[in-house]
């Protein structure tokens, strides 16, 4: 089930909570976002009293002087202050994230789609006329193709650098065109694993948009149609 978000647009619905028979049952988690509902076992509405409460409950059993695990038990901690904080748990609801929760993949991630979500917004066209999901896999696509292209560049100019350096004959005890040769191939060998970082990021935030769809206006799906028979 989706659930507009802070922006407007349609995600799925994370770590939510459905009533069964009076119990309250916890749907998981999205994208490795901890979410701290379901850490404590509690409903998205929970008051101040019952939050504390599920944290105690949950704490006593997993505190590591109890033989449980410190890690989880951190995550726990982390949870209870969260939601203990008024502006922070405001935050987490709006956007599905708090720093202190989530994966740093994750908030890389979101931040390059809340730059997509921006474009989105300013974008004058009627909601229904575009796929403004698709329209940011492609950015993020084009984003991959161009870094690509970016680092077969920079290989180009280190093998060139590198020539240079083993080309160089005799040499002075002071090997100052040596040195600044060496230093400038390991500053393009750094700008290359940059890029490759920004590879990964980005399709990281590729893989966030799995699950997404989006409904079209359905004069828009049948003129696409009519293009793709084409």
């Amino acid at each position: 089930m989706a659930r507009p978000g802070a922006s407007g647009l349609m995600r799925p619905a994370r770590g939510g909570r459905s009533r069964e028979g009076g119990q309250v049952k916890a749907e998981g988690q999205v994208s490795g976002l901890i979410d701290p509902y379901v850490m404590l076992g509690i409903d998205r509405d929970a008051g101040e009293q019952a939050i504390k409460s599920a944290y105690r409950k949950a704490a006593k059993g997993a505190h590591p002087d109890s033989g449980g695990d410190v890690e989880h038990f951190g995550k726990l901690q982390t949870a209870y202050e969260l939601l203990k904080d008024p502006v922070r748990r405001r935050v987490y609801d709006d956007t599905g994230y708090d720093p202190e929760l989530a994966d740093p993949k994750d908030l890389e991630g979101v931040l390059m789609l809340e730059r997509l979500v921006n474009d989105v917004i300013l974008d004058e066209r009627e909601p229904g006329s575009f796929d403004p999901v698709a329209a940011m896999r492609r950015k993020l696509s084009d984003d991959i193709v161009k870094n690509r292209f970016h680092i077969l560049e920079l290989e180009r100019h280190r093998n060139r650098v590198r020539q240079h350096i083993d080309r160089l004959g005799r040499r002075p005890e002071t090997d100052v065109l040596g040195s600044m040769l060496r230093a400038r191939s390991q500053s393009i060998t750094d700008a290359i694993r940059k890029a490759e970082g920004q590879i990964e990021a980005i399709e990281h935030a590729y893989t966030m948009l799995e699950g997404y769809s989006y409904e079209l206006e359905a004069l828009v799906m049948v003129e696409q149609r009519g293009e793709a028979a084409e």
